[in-house]
């Protein structure tokens, strides 16, 4: 990365504005920011019922004839932002370059609905697509959980969650740049919190707020659905594609917990992008490195190395 870019990357990663005070506006920010880019054909909004509540879904079909394949998606925002208004264009644009059905989950933010609100959502989302899959003309070994950043941390979680409560378990998840540990603060065990923790916009600092306004309660951050790398047991794990960005804070967390599903016996691929910031795959400004994410994505849908 030449000194110039590192310069403005500096400059715009300055603290000038209070997450914790002022998340509502930066929702709102987000949403004027990603307005959709182009007509989005065969788009379809969907409610799943659970108990009381309605869990909002946006339903991407590909251009082109789609494969009898799902993704359940599940957005970055560090579990404060974003929803599947600021998330059109990424999901779009996912479904057709992998030519998948992609299942976008507006679960609930915090810090409104702090933990574990939003990972519930998800998992009831997950669990009545994989209940009935032939409504999407696929069988559940079709269907593949993908998140990043917080979206990352909550396909993970979701996994786990599957395993332990025996309803459904995924054969295969995708896992971007995704948050698996609590800990953002100078006491984080991952260099890259330090080396890359000012300067390339997603700041460590803002990661730790993020997490201040998603987990109330100090001990729930040991809980391993807020932090699936503590996780004691993680056998029985979905094969698994972690994509991890060299200039981004939480590089090495997600690199380390691809390393210790490895141990308990899963299947994982880890593949860092070089020279590449945390949110490339929602930045218009990064699309080389979004092509390149979605070359890997599909060579491991499609069972191949790289």
């Amino acid at each position: 990365m030449n000194n110039l870019k590192k310069w403005a990357l500096k400059i715009i990663s300055a603290p000038h504005i209070s997450l914790k005070k002022y998340y509502k506006q930066y929702r709102k920010i987000l949403n004027v920011l990603n307005p959709p880019s182009e007509p989005i054909y065969k788009m379809l909004d969907h409610k799943i019922m659970v108990e009381d509540r309605e869990i909002p879904v946006r339903v991407f079909i590909p251009k082109a004839n789609p494969l009898s394949k799902v993704m359940i998606f599940f957005h970055g925002g560090g579990w404060v932002t974003g929803n599947i208004d600021s998330y059109t264009n990424v999901c779009a644009n996912m479904a057709n370059k992998t030519n998948h059905i992609v299942i976008s989950v507006d679960y609930r933010l915090a810090p409104e609905n702090p933990f574990p609100a939003g990972v519930e959502d998800c998992y009831y989302a997950a669990r009545e697509i994989f209940s009935k899959p032939q409504i999407l003309g696929c069988s559940q070994e079709d269907i593949i959980l993908i998140g990043d950043s917080a979206g990352g941390n909550l396909a993970a979680v979701v996994s786990l969650m599957a395993r332990d409560r025996g309803e459904f378990l995924p054969k295969k998840q995708i896992l971007i740049y995704p948050a698996t540990n609590y800990d953002h603060s100078e006491s984080s065990p991952y260099p890259s919190v330090k080396e890359n923790g000012t300067d390339y916009i997603m700041t460590s600092k803002r990661i730790q707020d993020y997490m201040d306004l998603y987990v109330k309660n100090e001990e729930d951050r040991l809980n391993p659905y807020v932090a699936p790398i503590l996780a004691k047991e993680l056998s029985n794990q979905p094969k698994t594609l972690i994509v991890t960005a060299e200039f981004d804070p939480l590089r090495d967390e997600g690199e380390a917990y691809g390393i210790k599903l490895q141990q308990f016996g899963n299947d994982v691929k880890i593949y860092r992008m070089k020279d590449a910031l945390h949110g490339f795959i929602s930045n218009p400004l990064s699309s080389d490195d979004t092509d390149k994410c979605y070359e890997i994505i599909n060579l491991f849908l499609n069972d191949k190395n790289y």
